[in-house]
């Protein structure tokens, strides 16, 4: 039972020995799973895509901070994590940034066809 694991922490022992909690990297996951939404979603809802890219990238920002400070108060695991997450939203927000643009191009020579129809003379 003194060697049981917890789900959320993992003991490390100080050379001291001293033994302390590690903790998961904050929004370690949350960077994780919004990194994978945003590339399922870049081709269909862009701007949903580029969204949540922008946002997992500024939550890894924060918690890549937090992690470099201490880096012995965090569990590899969820560093791990946001490294796979930040890479995921990078992804997923340069597809979306791209398709996007794509759209936009599109669109706009469409409209530009459309501009240059001869439409007086269609009647």
């Amino acid at each position: 039972m003194e060697n049981q694991e917890n789900s959320f922490h993992e003991t490390y022992r100080q050379p001291n020995g001293q033994s302390f909690w590690l903790q998961p990297l904050p929004n370690a996951n949350t960077v994780l799973i919004l990194g994978i939404i945003s590339i399922l979603t870049c081709f269909w809802f862009s701007f949903i895509g580029l969204t949540l890219g922008i946002i997992a990238l500024v939550l890894a920002s924060k918690s890549n901070k937090l992690y470099q400070q201490n880096p012995n108060m965090y569990t590899p695991a969820s560093y791990t994590n946001l490294k796979a997450g930040k890479i995921c939203a990078i992804i997923g927000t340069c597809l979306s940034a791209i398709y996007l643009l794509i759209i936009t191009i599109f669109l706009a020579s469409i409209v530009a066809i459309f501009a240059n129809m001869p439409w007086d003379m269609m009647k």
